[in-house]
């Protein structure tokens, strides 16, 4: 397992060493684009060369790479040129903000999909098994905008329960996580749920599950300790891959409901051609993309004995 364990973290940061060249290449590499993204494209010629020589893009390409390598590792990551402020102290704010929504969804779609899927497919082909997949297939098919809008006809505009922006100004409002909360839910809930219920079907129709039904063993002990811990195994790994999705796929809930998240942030860079911005944001999703594939990895490995085993010398 520690062998393993060795082998994951040098490829996370043999991963994140390539992403970081990739995006100094793709974003840095052109001293001239830098300086017209930064200072804007009505500068002038000497306006640009001045700036350059002051931040030290007229050294050689290796040389700025180590030195703004450094500095992103010291969680420097410049000046926005859109806000006029470092670009850390937006970044982990909107971070903090994704987070939060996250966790709400996590809460609800987590506990709420395993539930479904595994009702579904313990006993395949029966009735609740067709709802609940029936169910999940049309959630799954409702895109972000489209249950967005038709949750906030309702609930906004139909029966005033709730607001329709989340941009919290005032502080924390649990009232106004509740719709980007619900319409990540009811997109997310559906595809995790038939994961499981493939996984759970998979599992049930086992020759150690037969043989444990065949033993006299309780219904419950059958499920719970025996087919629940491999069928929890597909699962895993779809729920460590949506954090990914829920910090870059949030865009549009965030600007939906005018929720100033990470989602947003992106967006907002992406539009305004704020480089610097830009370039936090793609480090940063990489390094959460990598660390949940290596989370799901070693969750993997512990669910798994036999995998577990054969990492092992």
């Amino acid at each position: 397992m520690v062998l393993f364990l060795g082998k994951r973290l040098f490829i996370m940061l043999l991963t994140m060493f390539g992403v970081s060249l990739l995006v100094f290449m793709g974003l840095e590499f052109s001293p001239e684009n830098v300086a017209t993204k930064v200072l804007g494209p009505y500068s002038s010629p000497a306006q640009r060369q001045l700036w350059l020589q002051k931040h030290g893009y007229m050294e050689s390409p290796v040389t700025r790479y180590l030195t703004w390598l450094s500095k992103v590792l010291r969680g420097d990551f410049g000046e926005s040129s859109r806000f006029r402020v470092p670009v850390h102290t937006l970044l982990w704010e909107r971070l903090g903000k994704t987070a939060l929504l996250g966790l709400t969804t996590f809460a609800v779609m987590i506990p709420l999909s395993l539930l479904l899927g595994v009702l579904a497919g313990m006993r395949e082909g029966s009735a609740h098994d067709r709802v609940i997949s029936f169910l999940s297939i049309l959630t799954t098919s409702l895109p972000e905008y489209a249950s967005g809008v038709f949750l906030a006809t309702i609930f906004v505009f139909g029966l005033a329960w709730l607001p329709g922006t989340s941009s919290m100004i005032s502080g924390f409002s649990l009232k106004e996580l509740i719709l980007p909360t619900a319409v990540l839910v009811l997109y997310d809930v559906g595809y995790v749920t038939r994961m499981t219920r493939a996984a759970m079907v998979e599992v049930m129709a086992a020759d150690y599950i037969r043989t444990a039904v065949l033993k006299g063993l309780p219904w419950r002990t059958v499920i719970v300790h025996h087919a629940l811990r491999n069928a929890l195994l597909t699962p895993l790994t779809i729920i460590m891959l949506q954090v990914n999705w829920l910090l870059s796929g949030t865009v549009v809930v965030e600007y939906l409901f005018a929720y100033r998240g990470f989602g947003a942030l992106l967006l907002d860079a992406s539009l305004n051609q704020d480089l610097y911005v830009l370039e936090a944001c793609a480090l940063v999703a990489v390094a959460i993309a990598v660390l949940t594939h290596t989370l799901a990895d070693v969750g993997y490995a512990y669910l798994s004995p036999r995998l577990r085993f054969r990492t092992e010398p």
